[in-house]
């Protein structure tokens, strides 16, 4: 999965690239096709398969705001300043 992220990412610039190359070049329509074809694969296909990459193996509730997360970061933050005062 990496390494076709790492791929698919390559493909995406390189279609950047050659987007503008197309575009500065003198057919601006079909440069800006291929910059739009590059923005949609970049949001649409990229994007989500990298979040679930990234997140694979994580828990969800390690990243909310829920009472128990608010409990321990007052009880990290009063554990910090009593140890700052000393």
């Amino acid at each position: 999965m990496k390494i076709f992220l790492k791929y698919l990412t390559i493909l995406i610039l390189l279609a950047f690239a050659i987007g503008f190359g197309i575009k500065y070049t003198g057919d601006s329509g079909m440069g800006d096709l291929v910059i739009g074809l590059g923005v949609l694969a970049s949001s649409f296909i990229l994007l989500p398969l990298w979040l679930y990459h990234s997140w694979k193996g994580k828990r969800y509730e390690d990243y909310t705001l829920t009472n128990e997360n608010i409990r321990k970061m007052k009880e990290r933050e009063e554990h910090k300043n009593s140890r700052d005062k000393f």
